[in-house]
């Protein structure tokens, strides 16, 4: 989950002026890269043979 300091770091890194449109791509990503961690640290990854598997079949 995010928390104030990450998305005040985030902020800090932006531009004077950007639209909102940029900070929301923004804090989905963030979000989506903590889910992310959070996944492989509780180890809920699937080998990359697996993965290259699942995607032949796409």
């Amino acid at each position: 989950m995010l928390n104030k300091e990450k998305v005040k770091a985030q902020i800090e890194n932006f531009p004077n002026e950007f639209s909102i449109d940029d900070l929301m791509e923004r804090l989905i990503f963030m979000e989506k890269m903590e889910k992310g961690i959070l996944q492989s640290e509780g180890g809920e990854v699937i080998p990359d043979t697996e993965l290259e598997k699942e995607m032949g079949t796409w």
